[in-house]
């Protein structure tokens, strides 16, 4: 491995940060992958491999650095590691197929799309934070995921950065520059294409009040003083509840508050419970909280809890996909050799089954159909679009970031829920006990940002939508037709009949050099 092509590497990973919140330099993503596609070219796979775990670590350690605030390095940095070996995975595909040294633009788009796939799959359900589209939501490229979803966004971009790494090598060969017309304008060209891409914002509309209650302090021990937590968002509310009699608001016809709003049971504690329907009463308005409930067993469950006046809780949500280490251990005997530490979380959550669609009447004859989703849920696309199809006509993202203090993580996950909206053609209530909280409509305009660790209200009408974008029917078929398209390139290259095309990125008789 050459020192150029491995500073090629980490430069690459160091540019890609550049991303995502809290930078937002969208154009990075393209020109840091063509980076990686040109270090890439021509190597041979343990090369590659090893040069794409570099330029994974030079992205994920400093972008999940709010992983390990609070808990120590070692989580963060295990977090990182891990997920810098699907990018070393990745490094390892494209070396393999590319390494007649010729740019293969398709290719390398192809095996960036899988293994990111893989990535938010595997282990444990997987951790699909920042993928490529979740720094997109301001980017031509954006719109794109109405059609196919977040997967074919890092495709469409992943396959400029080809194109992009293709036109330079083409360059550095000093082939004519006739020979760069193909690859520029159809880098060019799918960069705009997004902007052609419709996303409506019309229909009926429904007034939503976020609470953001605050905390006493932020880290690990945030919710020690639970009531004080609960009592928080119940003064917000109640305050809020003033303003709406005055006259000064207008009237909501649903309320929530985030996750964790109320940690201390209220379907077990009466205090906590009264609190909750006296609150209730006072605004007039359905209420989604989001608490901890005992059980089942020994156990916990993560859950959103709709109570409406003079009903009570009319309906519950469990959140389907527990954060592994965080809200549960899994195989937790293998990893107690490891660790210890896993004992610090002494009682698991359990997983829900299933989406979580509220119903709540609202003003004028419509309906409010609130599809949940808590904290991590909004990165998982099967989890938002199984959401979507089981009747939501608009998201609730409910979310604690209290753990993570004043970092990225929160920037990060309201730019999940601002491409979601895109996604689905929905508006997206996104609630933080702690911020960022905000109203985003359904063209992924985020309205009444709030900042973090300060008690605020979102509030205003959103439109209701019922109808269902391209993305949302054809569900992951992009992402199989990608596995399939990249296993017949595998096999003809397995075969020995390279793709041909592109231009050489070295010379015939050096495996390393660029």
């Amino acid at each position: 491995m050459s020192v150029r092509r491995l500073l090629l590497a980490l430069g690459s990973g160091a540019a890609l940060c550049l991303a995502f919140p809290t930078f937002d330099v969208w154009v990075a993503a393209p020109v840091a992958l063509a980076v990686l596609a040109w270090a890439l070219t021509g190597v041979r796979p343990r090369v590659g491999f090893a040069l794409g775990l570099a330029a994974g670590l030079a992205f994920f350690v400093p972008t999940l650095q709010w992983s390990g605030i609070y808990v120590g390095a070692l989580p963060w940095l295990a977090l990182s590691t891990l997920e810098a070996l699907f990018v070393g995975l990745a490094g390892g595909l494209y070396a393999w197929l590319s390494r007649t040294g010729r740019v293969r633009p398709l290719a390398f788009a192809l095996v960036w799309m899988v293994t990111e796939g893989l990535r938010g799959r595997a282990p444990y359900g997987g951790f699909p934070w920042v993928k490529l589209a979740f720094g997109q939501a301001d980017s031509p490229y954006g719109p794109l995921v109405a059609l196919g979803g977040a997967p074919f966004v890092g495709f469409v971009i992943a396959l400029v950065a080809g194109l992009l790494a293709l036109a330079a090598s083409r360059v550095l060969s000093r082939m004519p520059l006739r020979s760069l017309v193909t690859p520029v304008a159809l880098a060019l060209g799918l960069t705009v294409a997004g902007l052609a891409v419709p996303l409506p914002t019309g229909g009926p509309t429904a007034a939503f009040l976020g609470v953001q209650g605050n905390v006493p302090r932020p880290g690990l021990d945030f919710n020690a003083e639970r009531r004080v937590v609960l009592d928080n968002h119940v003064r917000a509310t109640l305050s809020a509840a003033d303003d709406i009699r005055a006259g000064r608001a207008p009237q909501p016809d649903l309320v929530i508050w985030p996750e964790n709003a109320s940690d201390i049971d209220p379907l077990r504690n009466p205090d906590a419970k009264a609190e909750i329907l006296d609150t209730v009463e006072q605004v007039k308005a359905p209420l989604i909280v989001g608490g901890l409930l005992e059980g089942p067993g020994d156990n916990l469950s993560n859950v959103s809890l709709l109570f409406e006046p003079g009903r009570g809780n009319t309906d519950i949500y469990v959140k389907q996909h527990p954060v592994p280490f965080a809200e549960y251990i899994p195989d937790r005997a293998f990893w107690r050799i490891v660790s210890t530490e896993v004992d610090l979380v002494r009682r698991d959550f359990v997983a829900g089954h299933g989406p979580g669609v509220f119903d709540v009447p609202a003003a004028g004859g419509q309906e409010i159909r609130a599809g949940i989703a808590i904290c991590f849920e909004v990165a998982y696309d099967d989890i938002m679009r199984d959401t979507v199809r089981a009747g939501a006509n608009v998201l609730v993202v409910q979310t604690n970031n209290a753990t993570f203090g004043f970092t990225a993580e929160s920037p990060q996950q309201l730019a999940i829920s601002r491409l979601r909206a895109m996604e689905f053609g929905r508006s997206v209530v996104h609630v933080s006990t702690v911020g960022q909280s905000a109203l985003i409509t359904p063209d992924g305009t985020a309205h009444q940002v709030t900042s973090l660790f300060t008690q605020a209200l979102v509030r205003g009408a959103l439109p209701l939508r019922d109808a269902t974008t391209i993305a949302t029917r054809v569900g992951a078929a992009p992402e199989w037709v990608a596995t399939g398209a990249l296993l017949v390139l595998m096999g003809v290259s397995l075969l020995g009949r390279p793709v041909t095309g592109g231009a050489s990125t070295k010379d015939e008789d050096d495996d390393d050099e660029p």
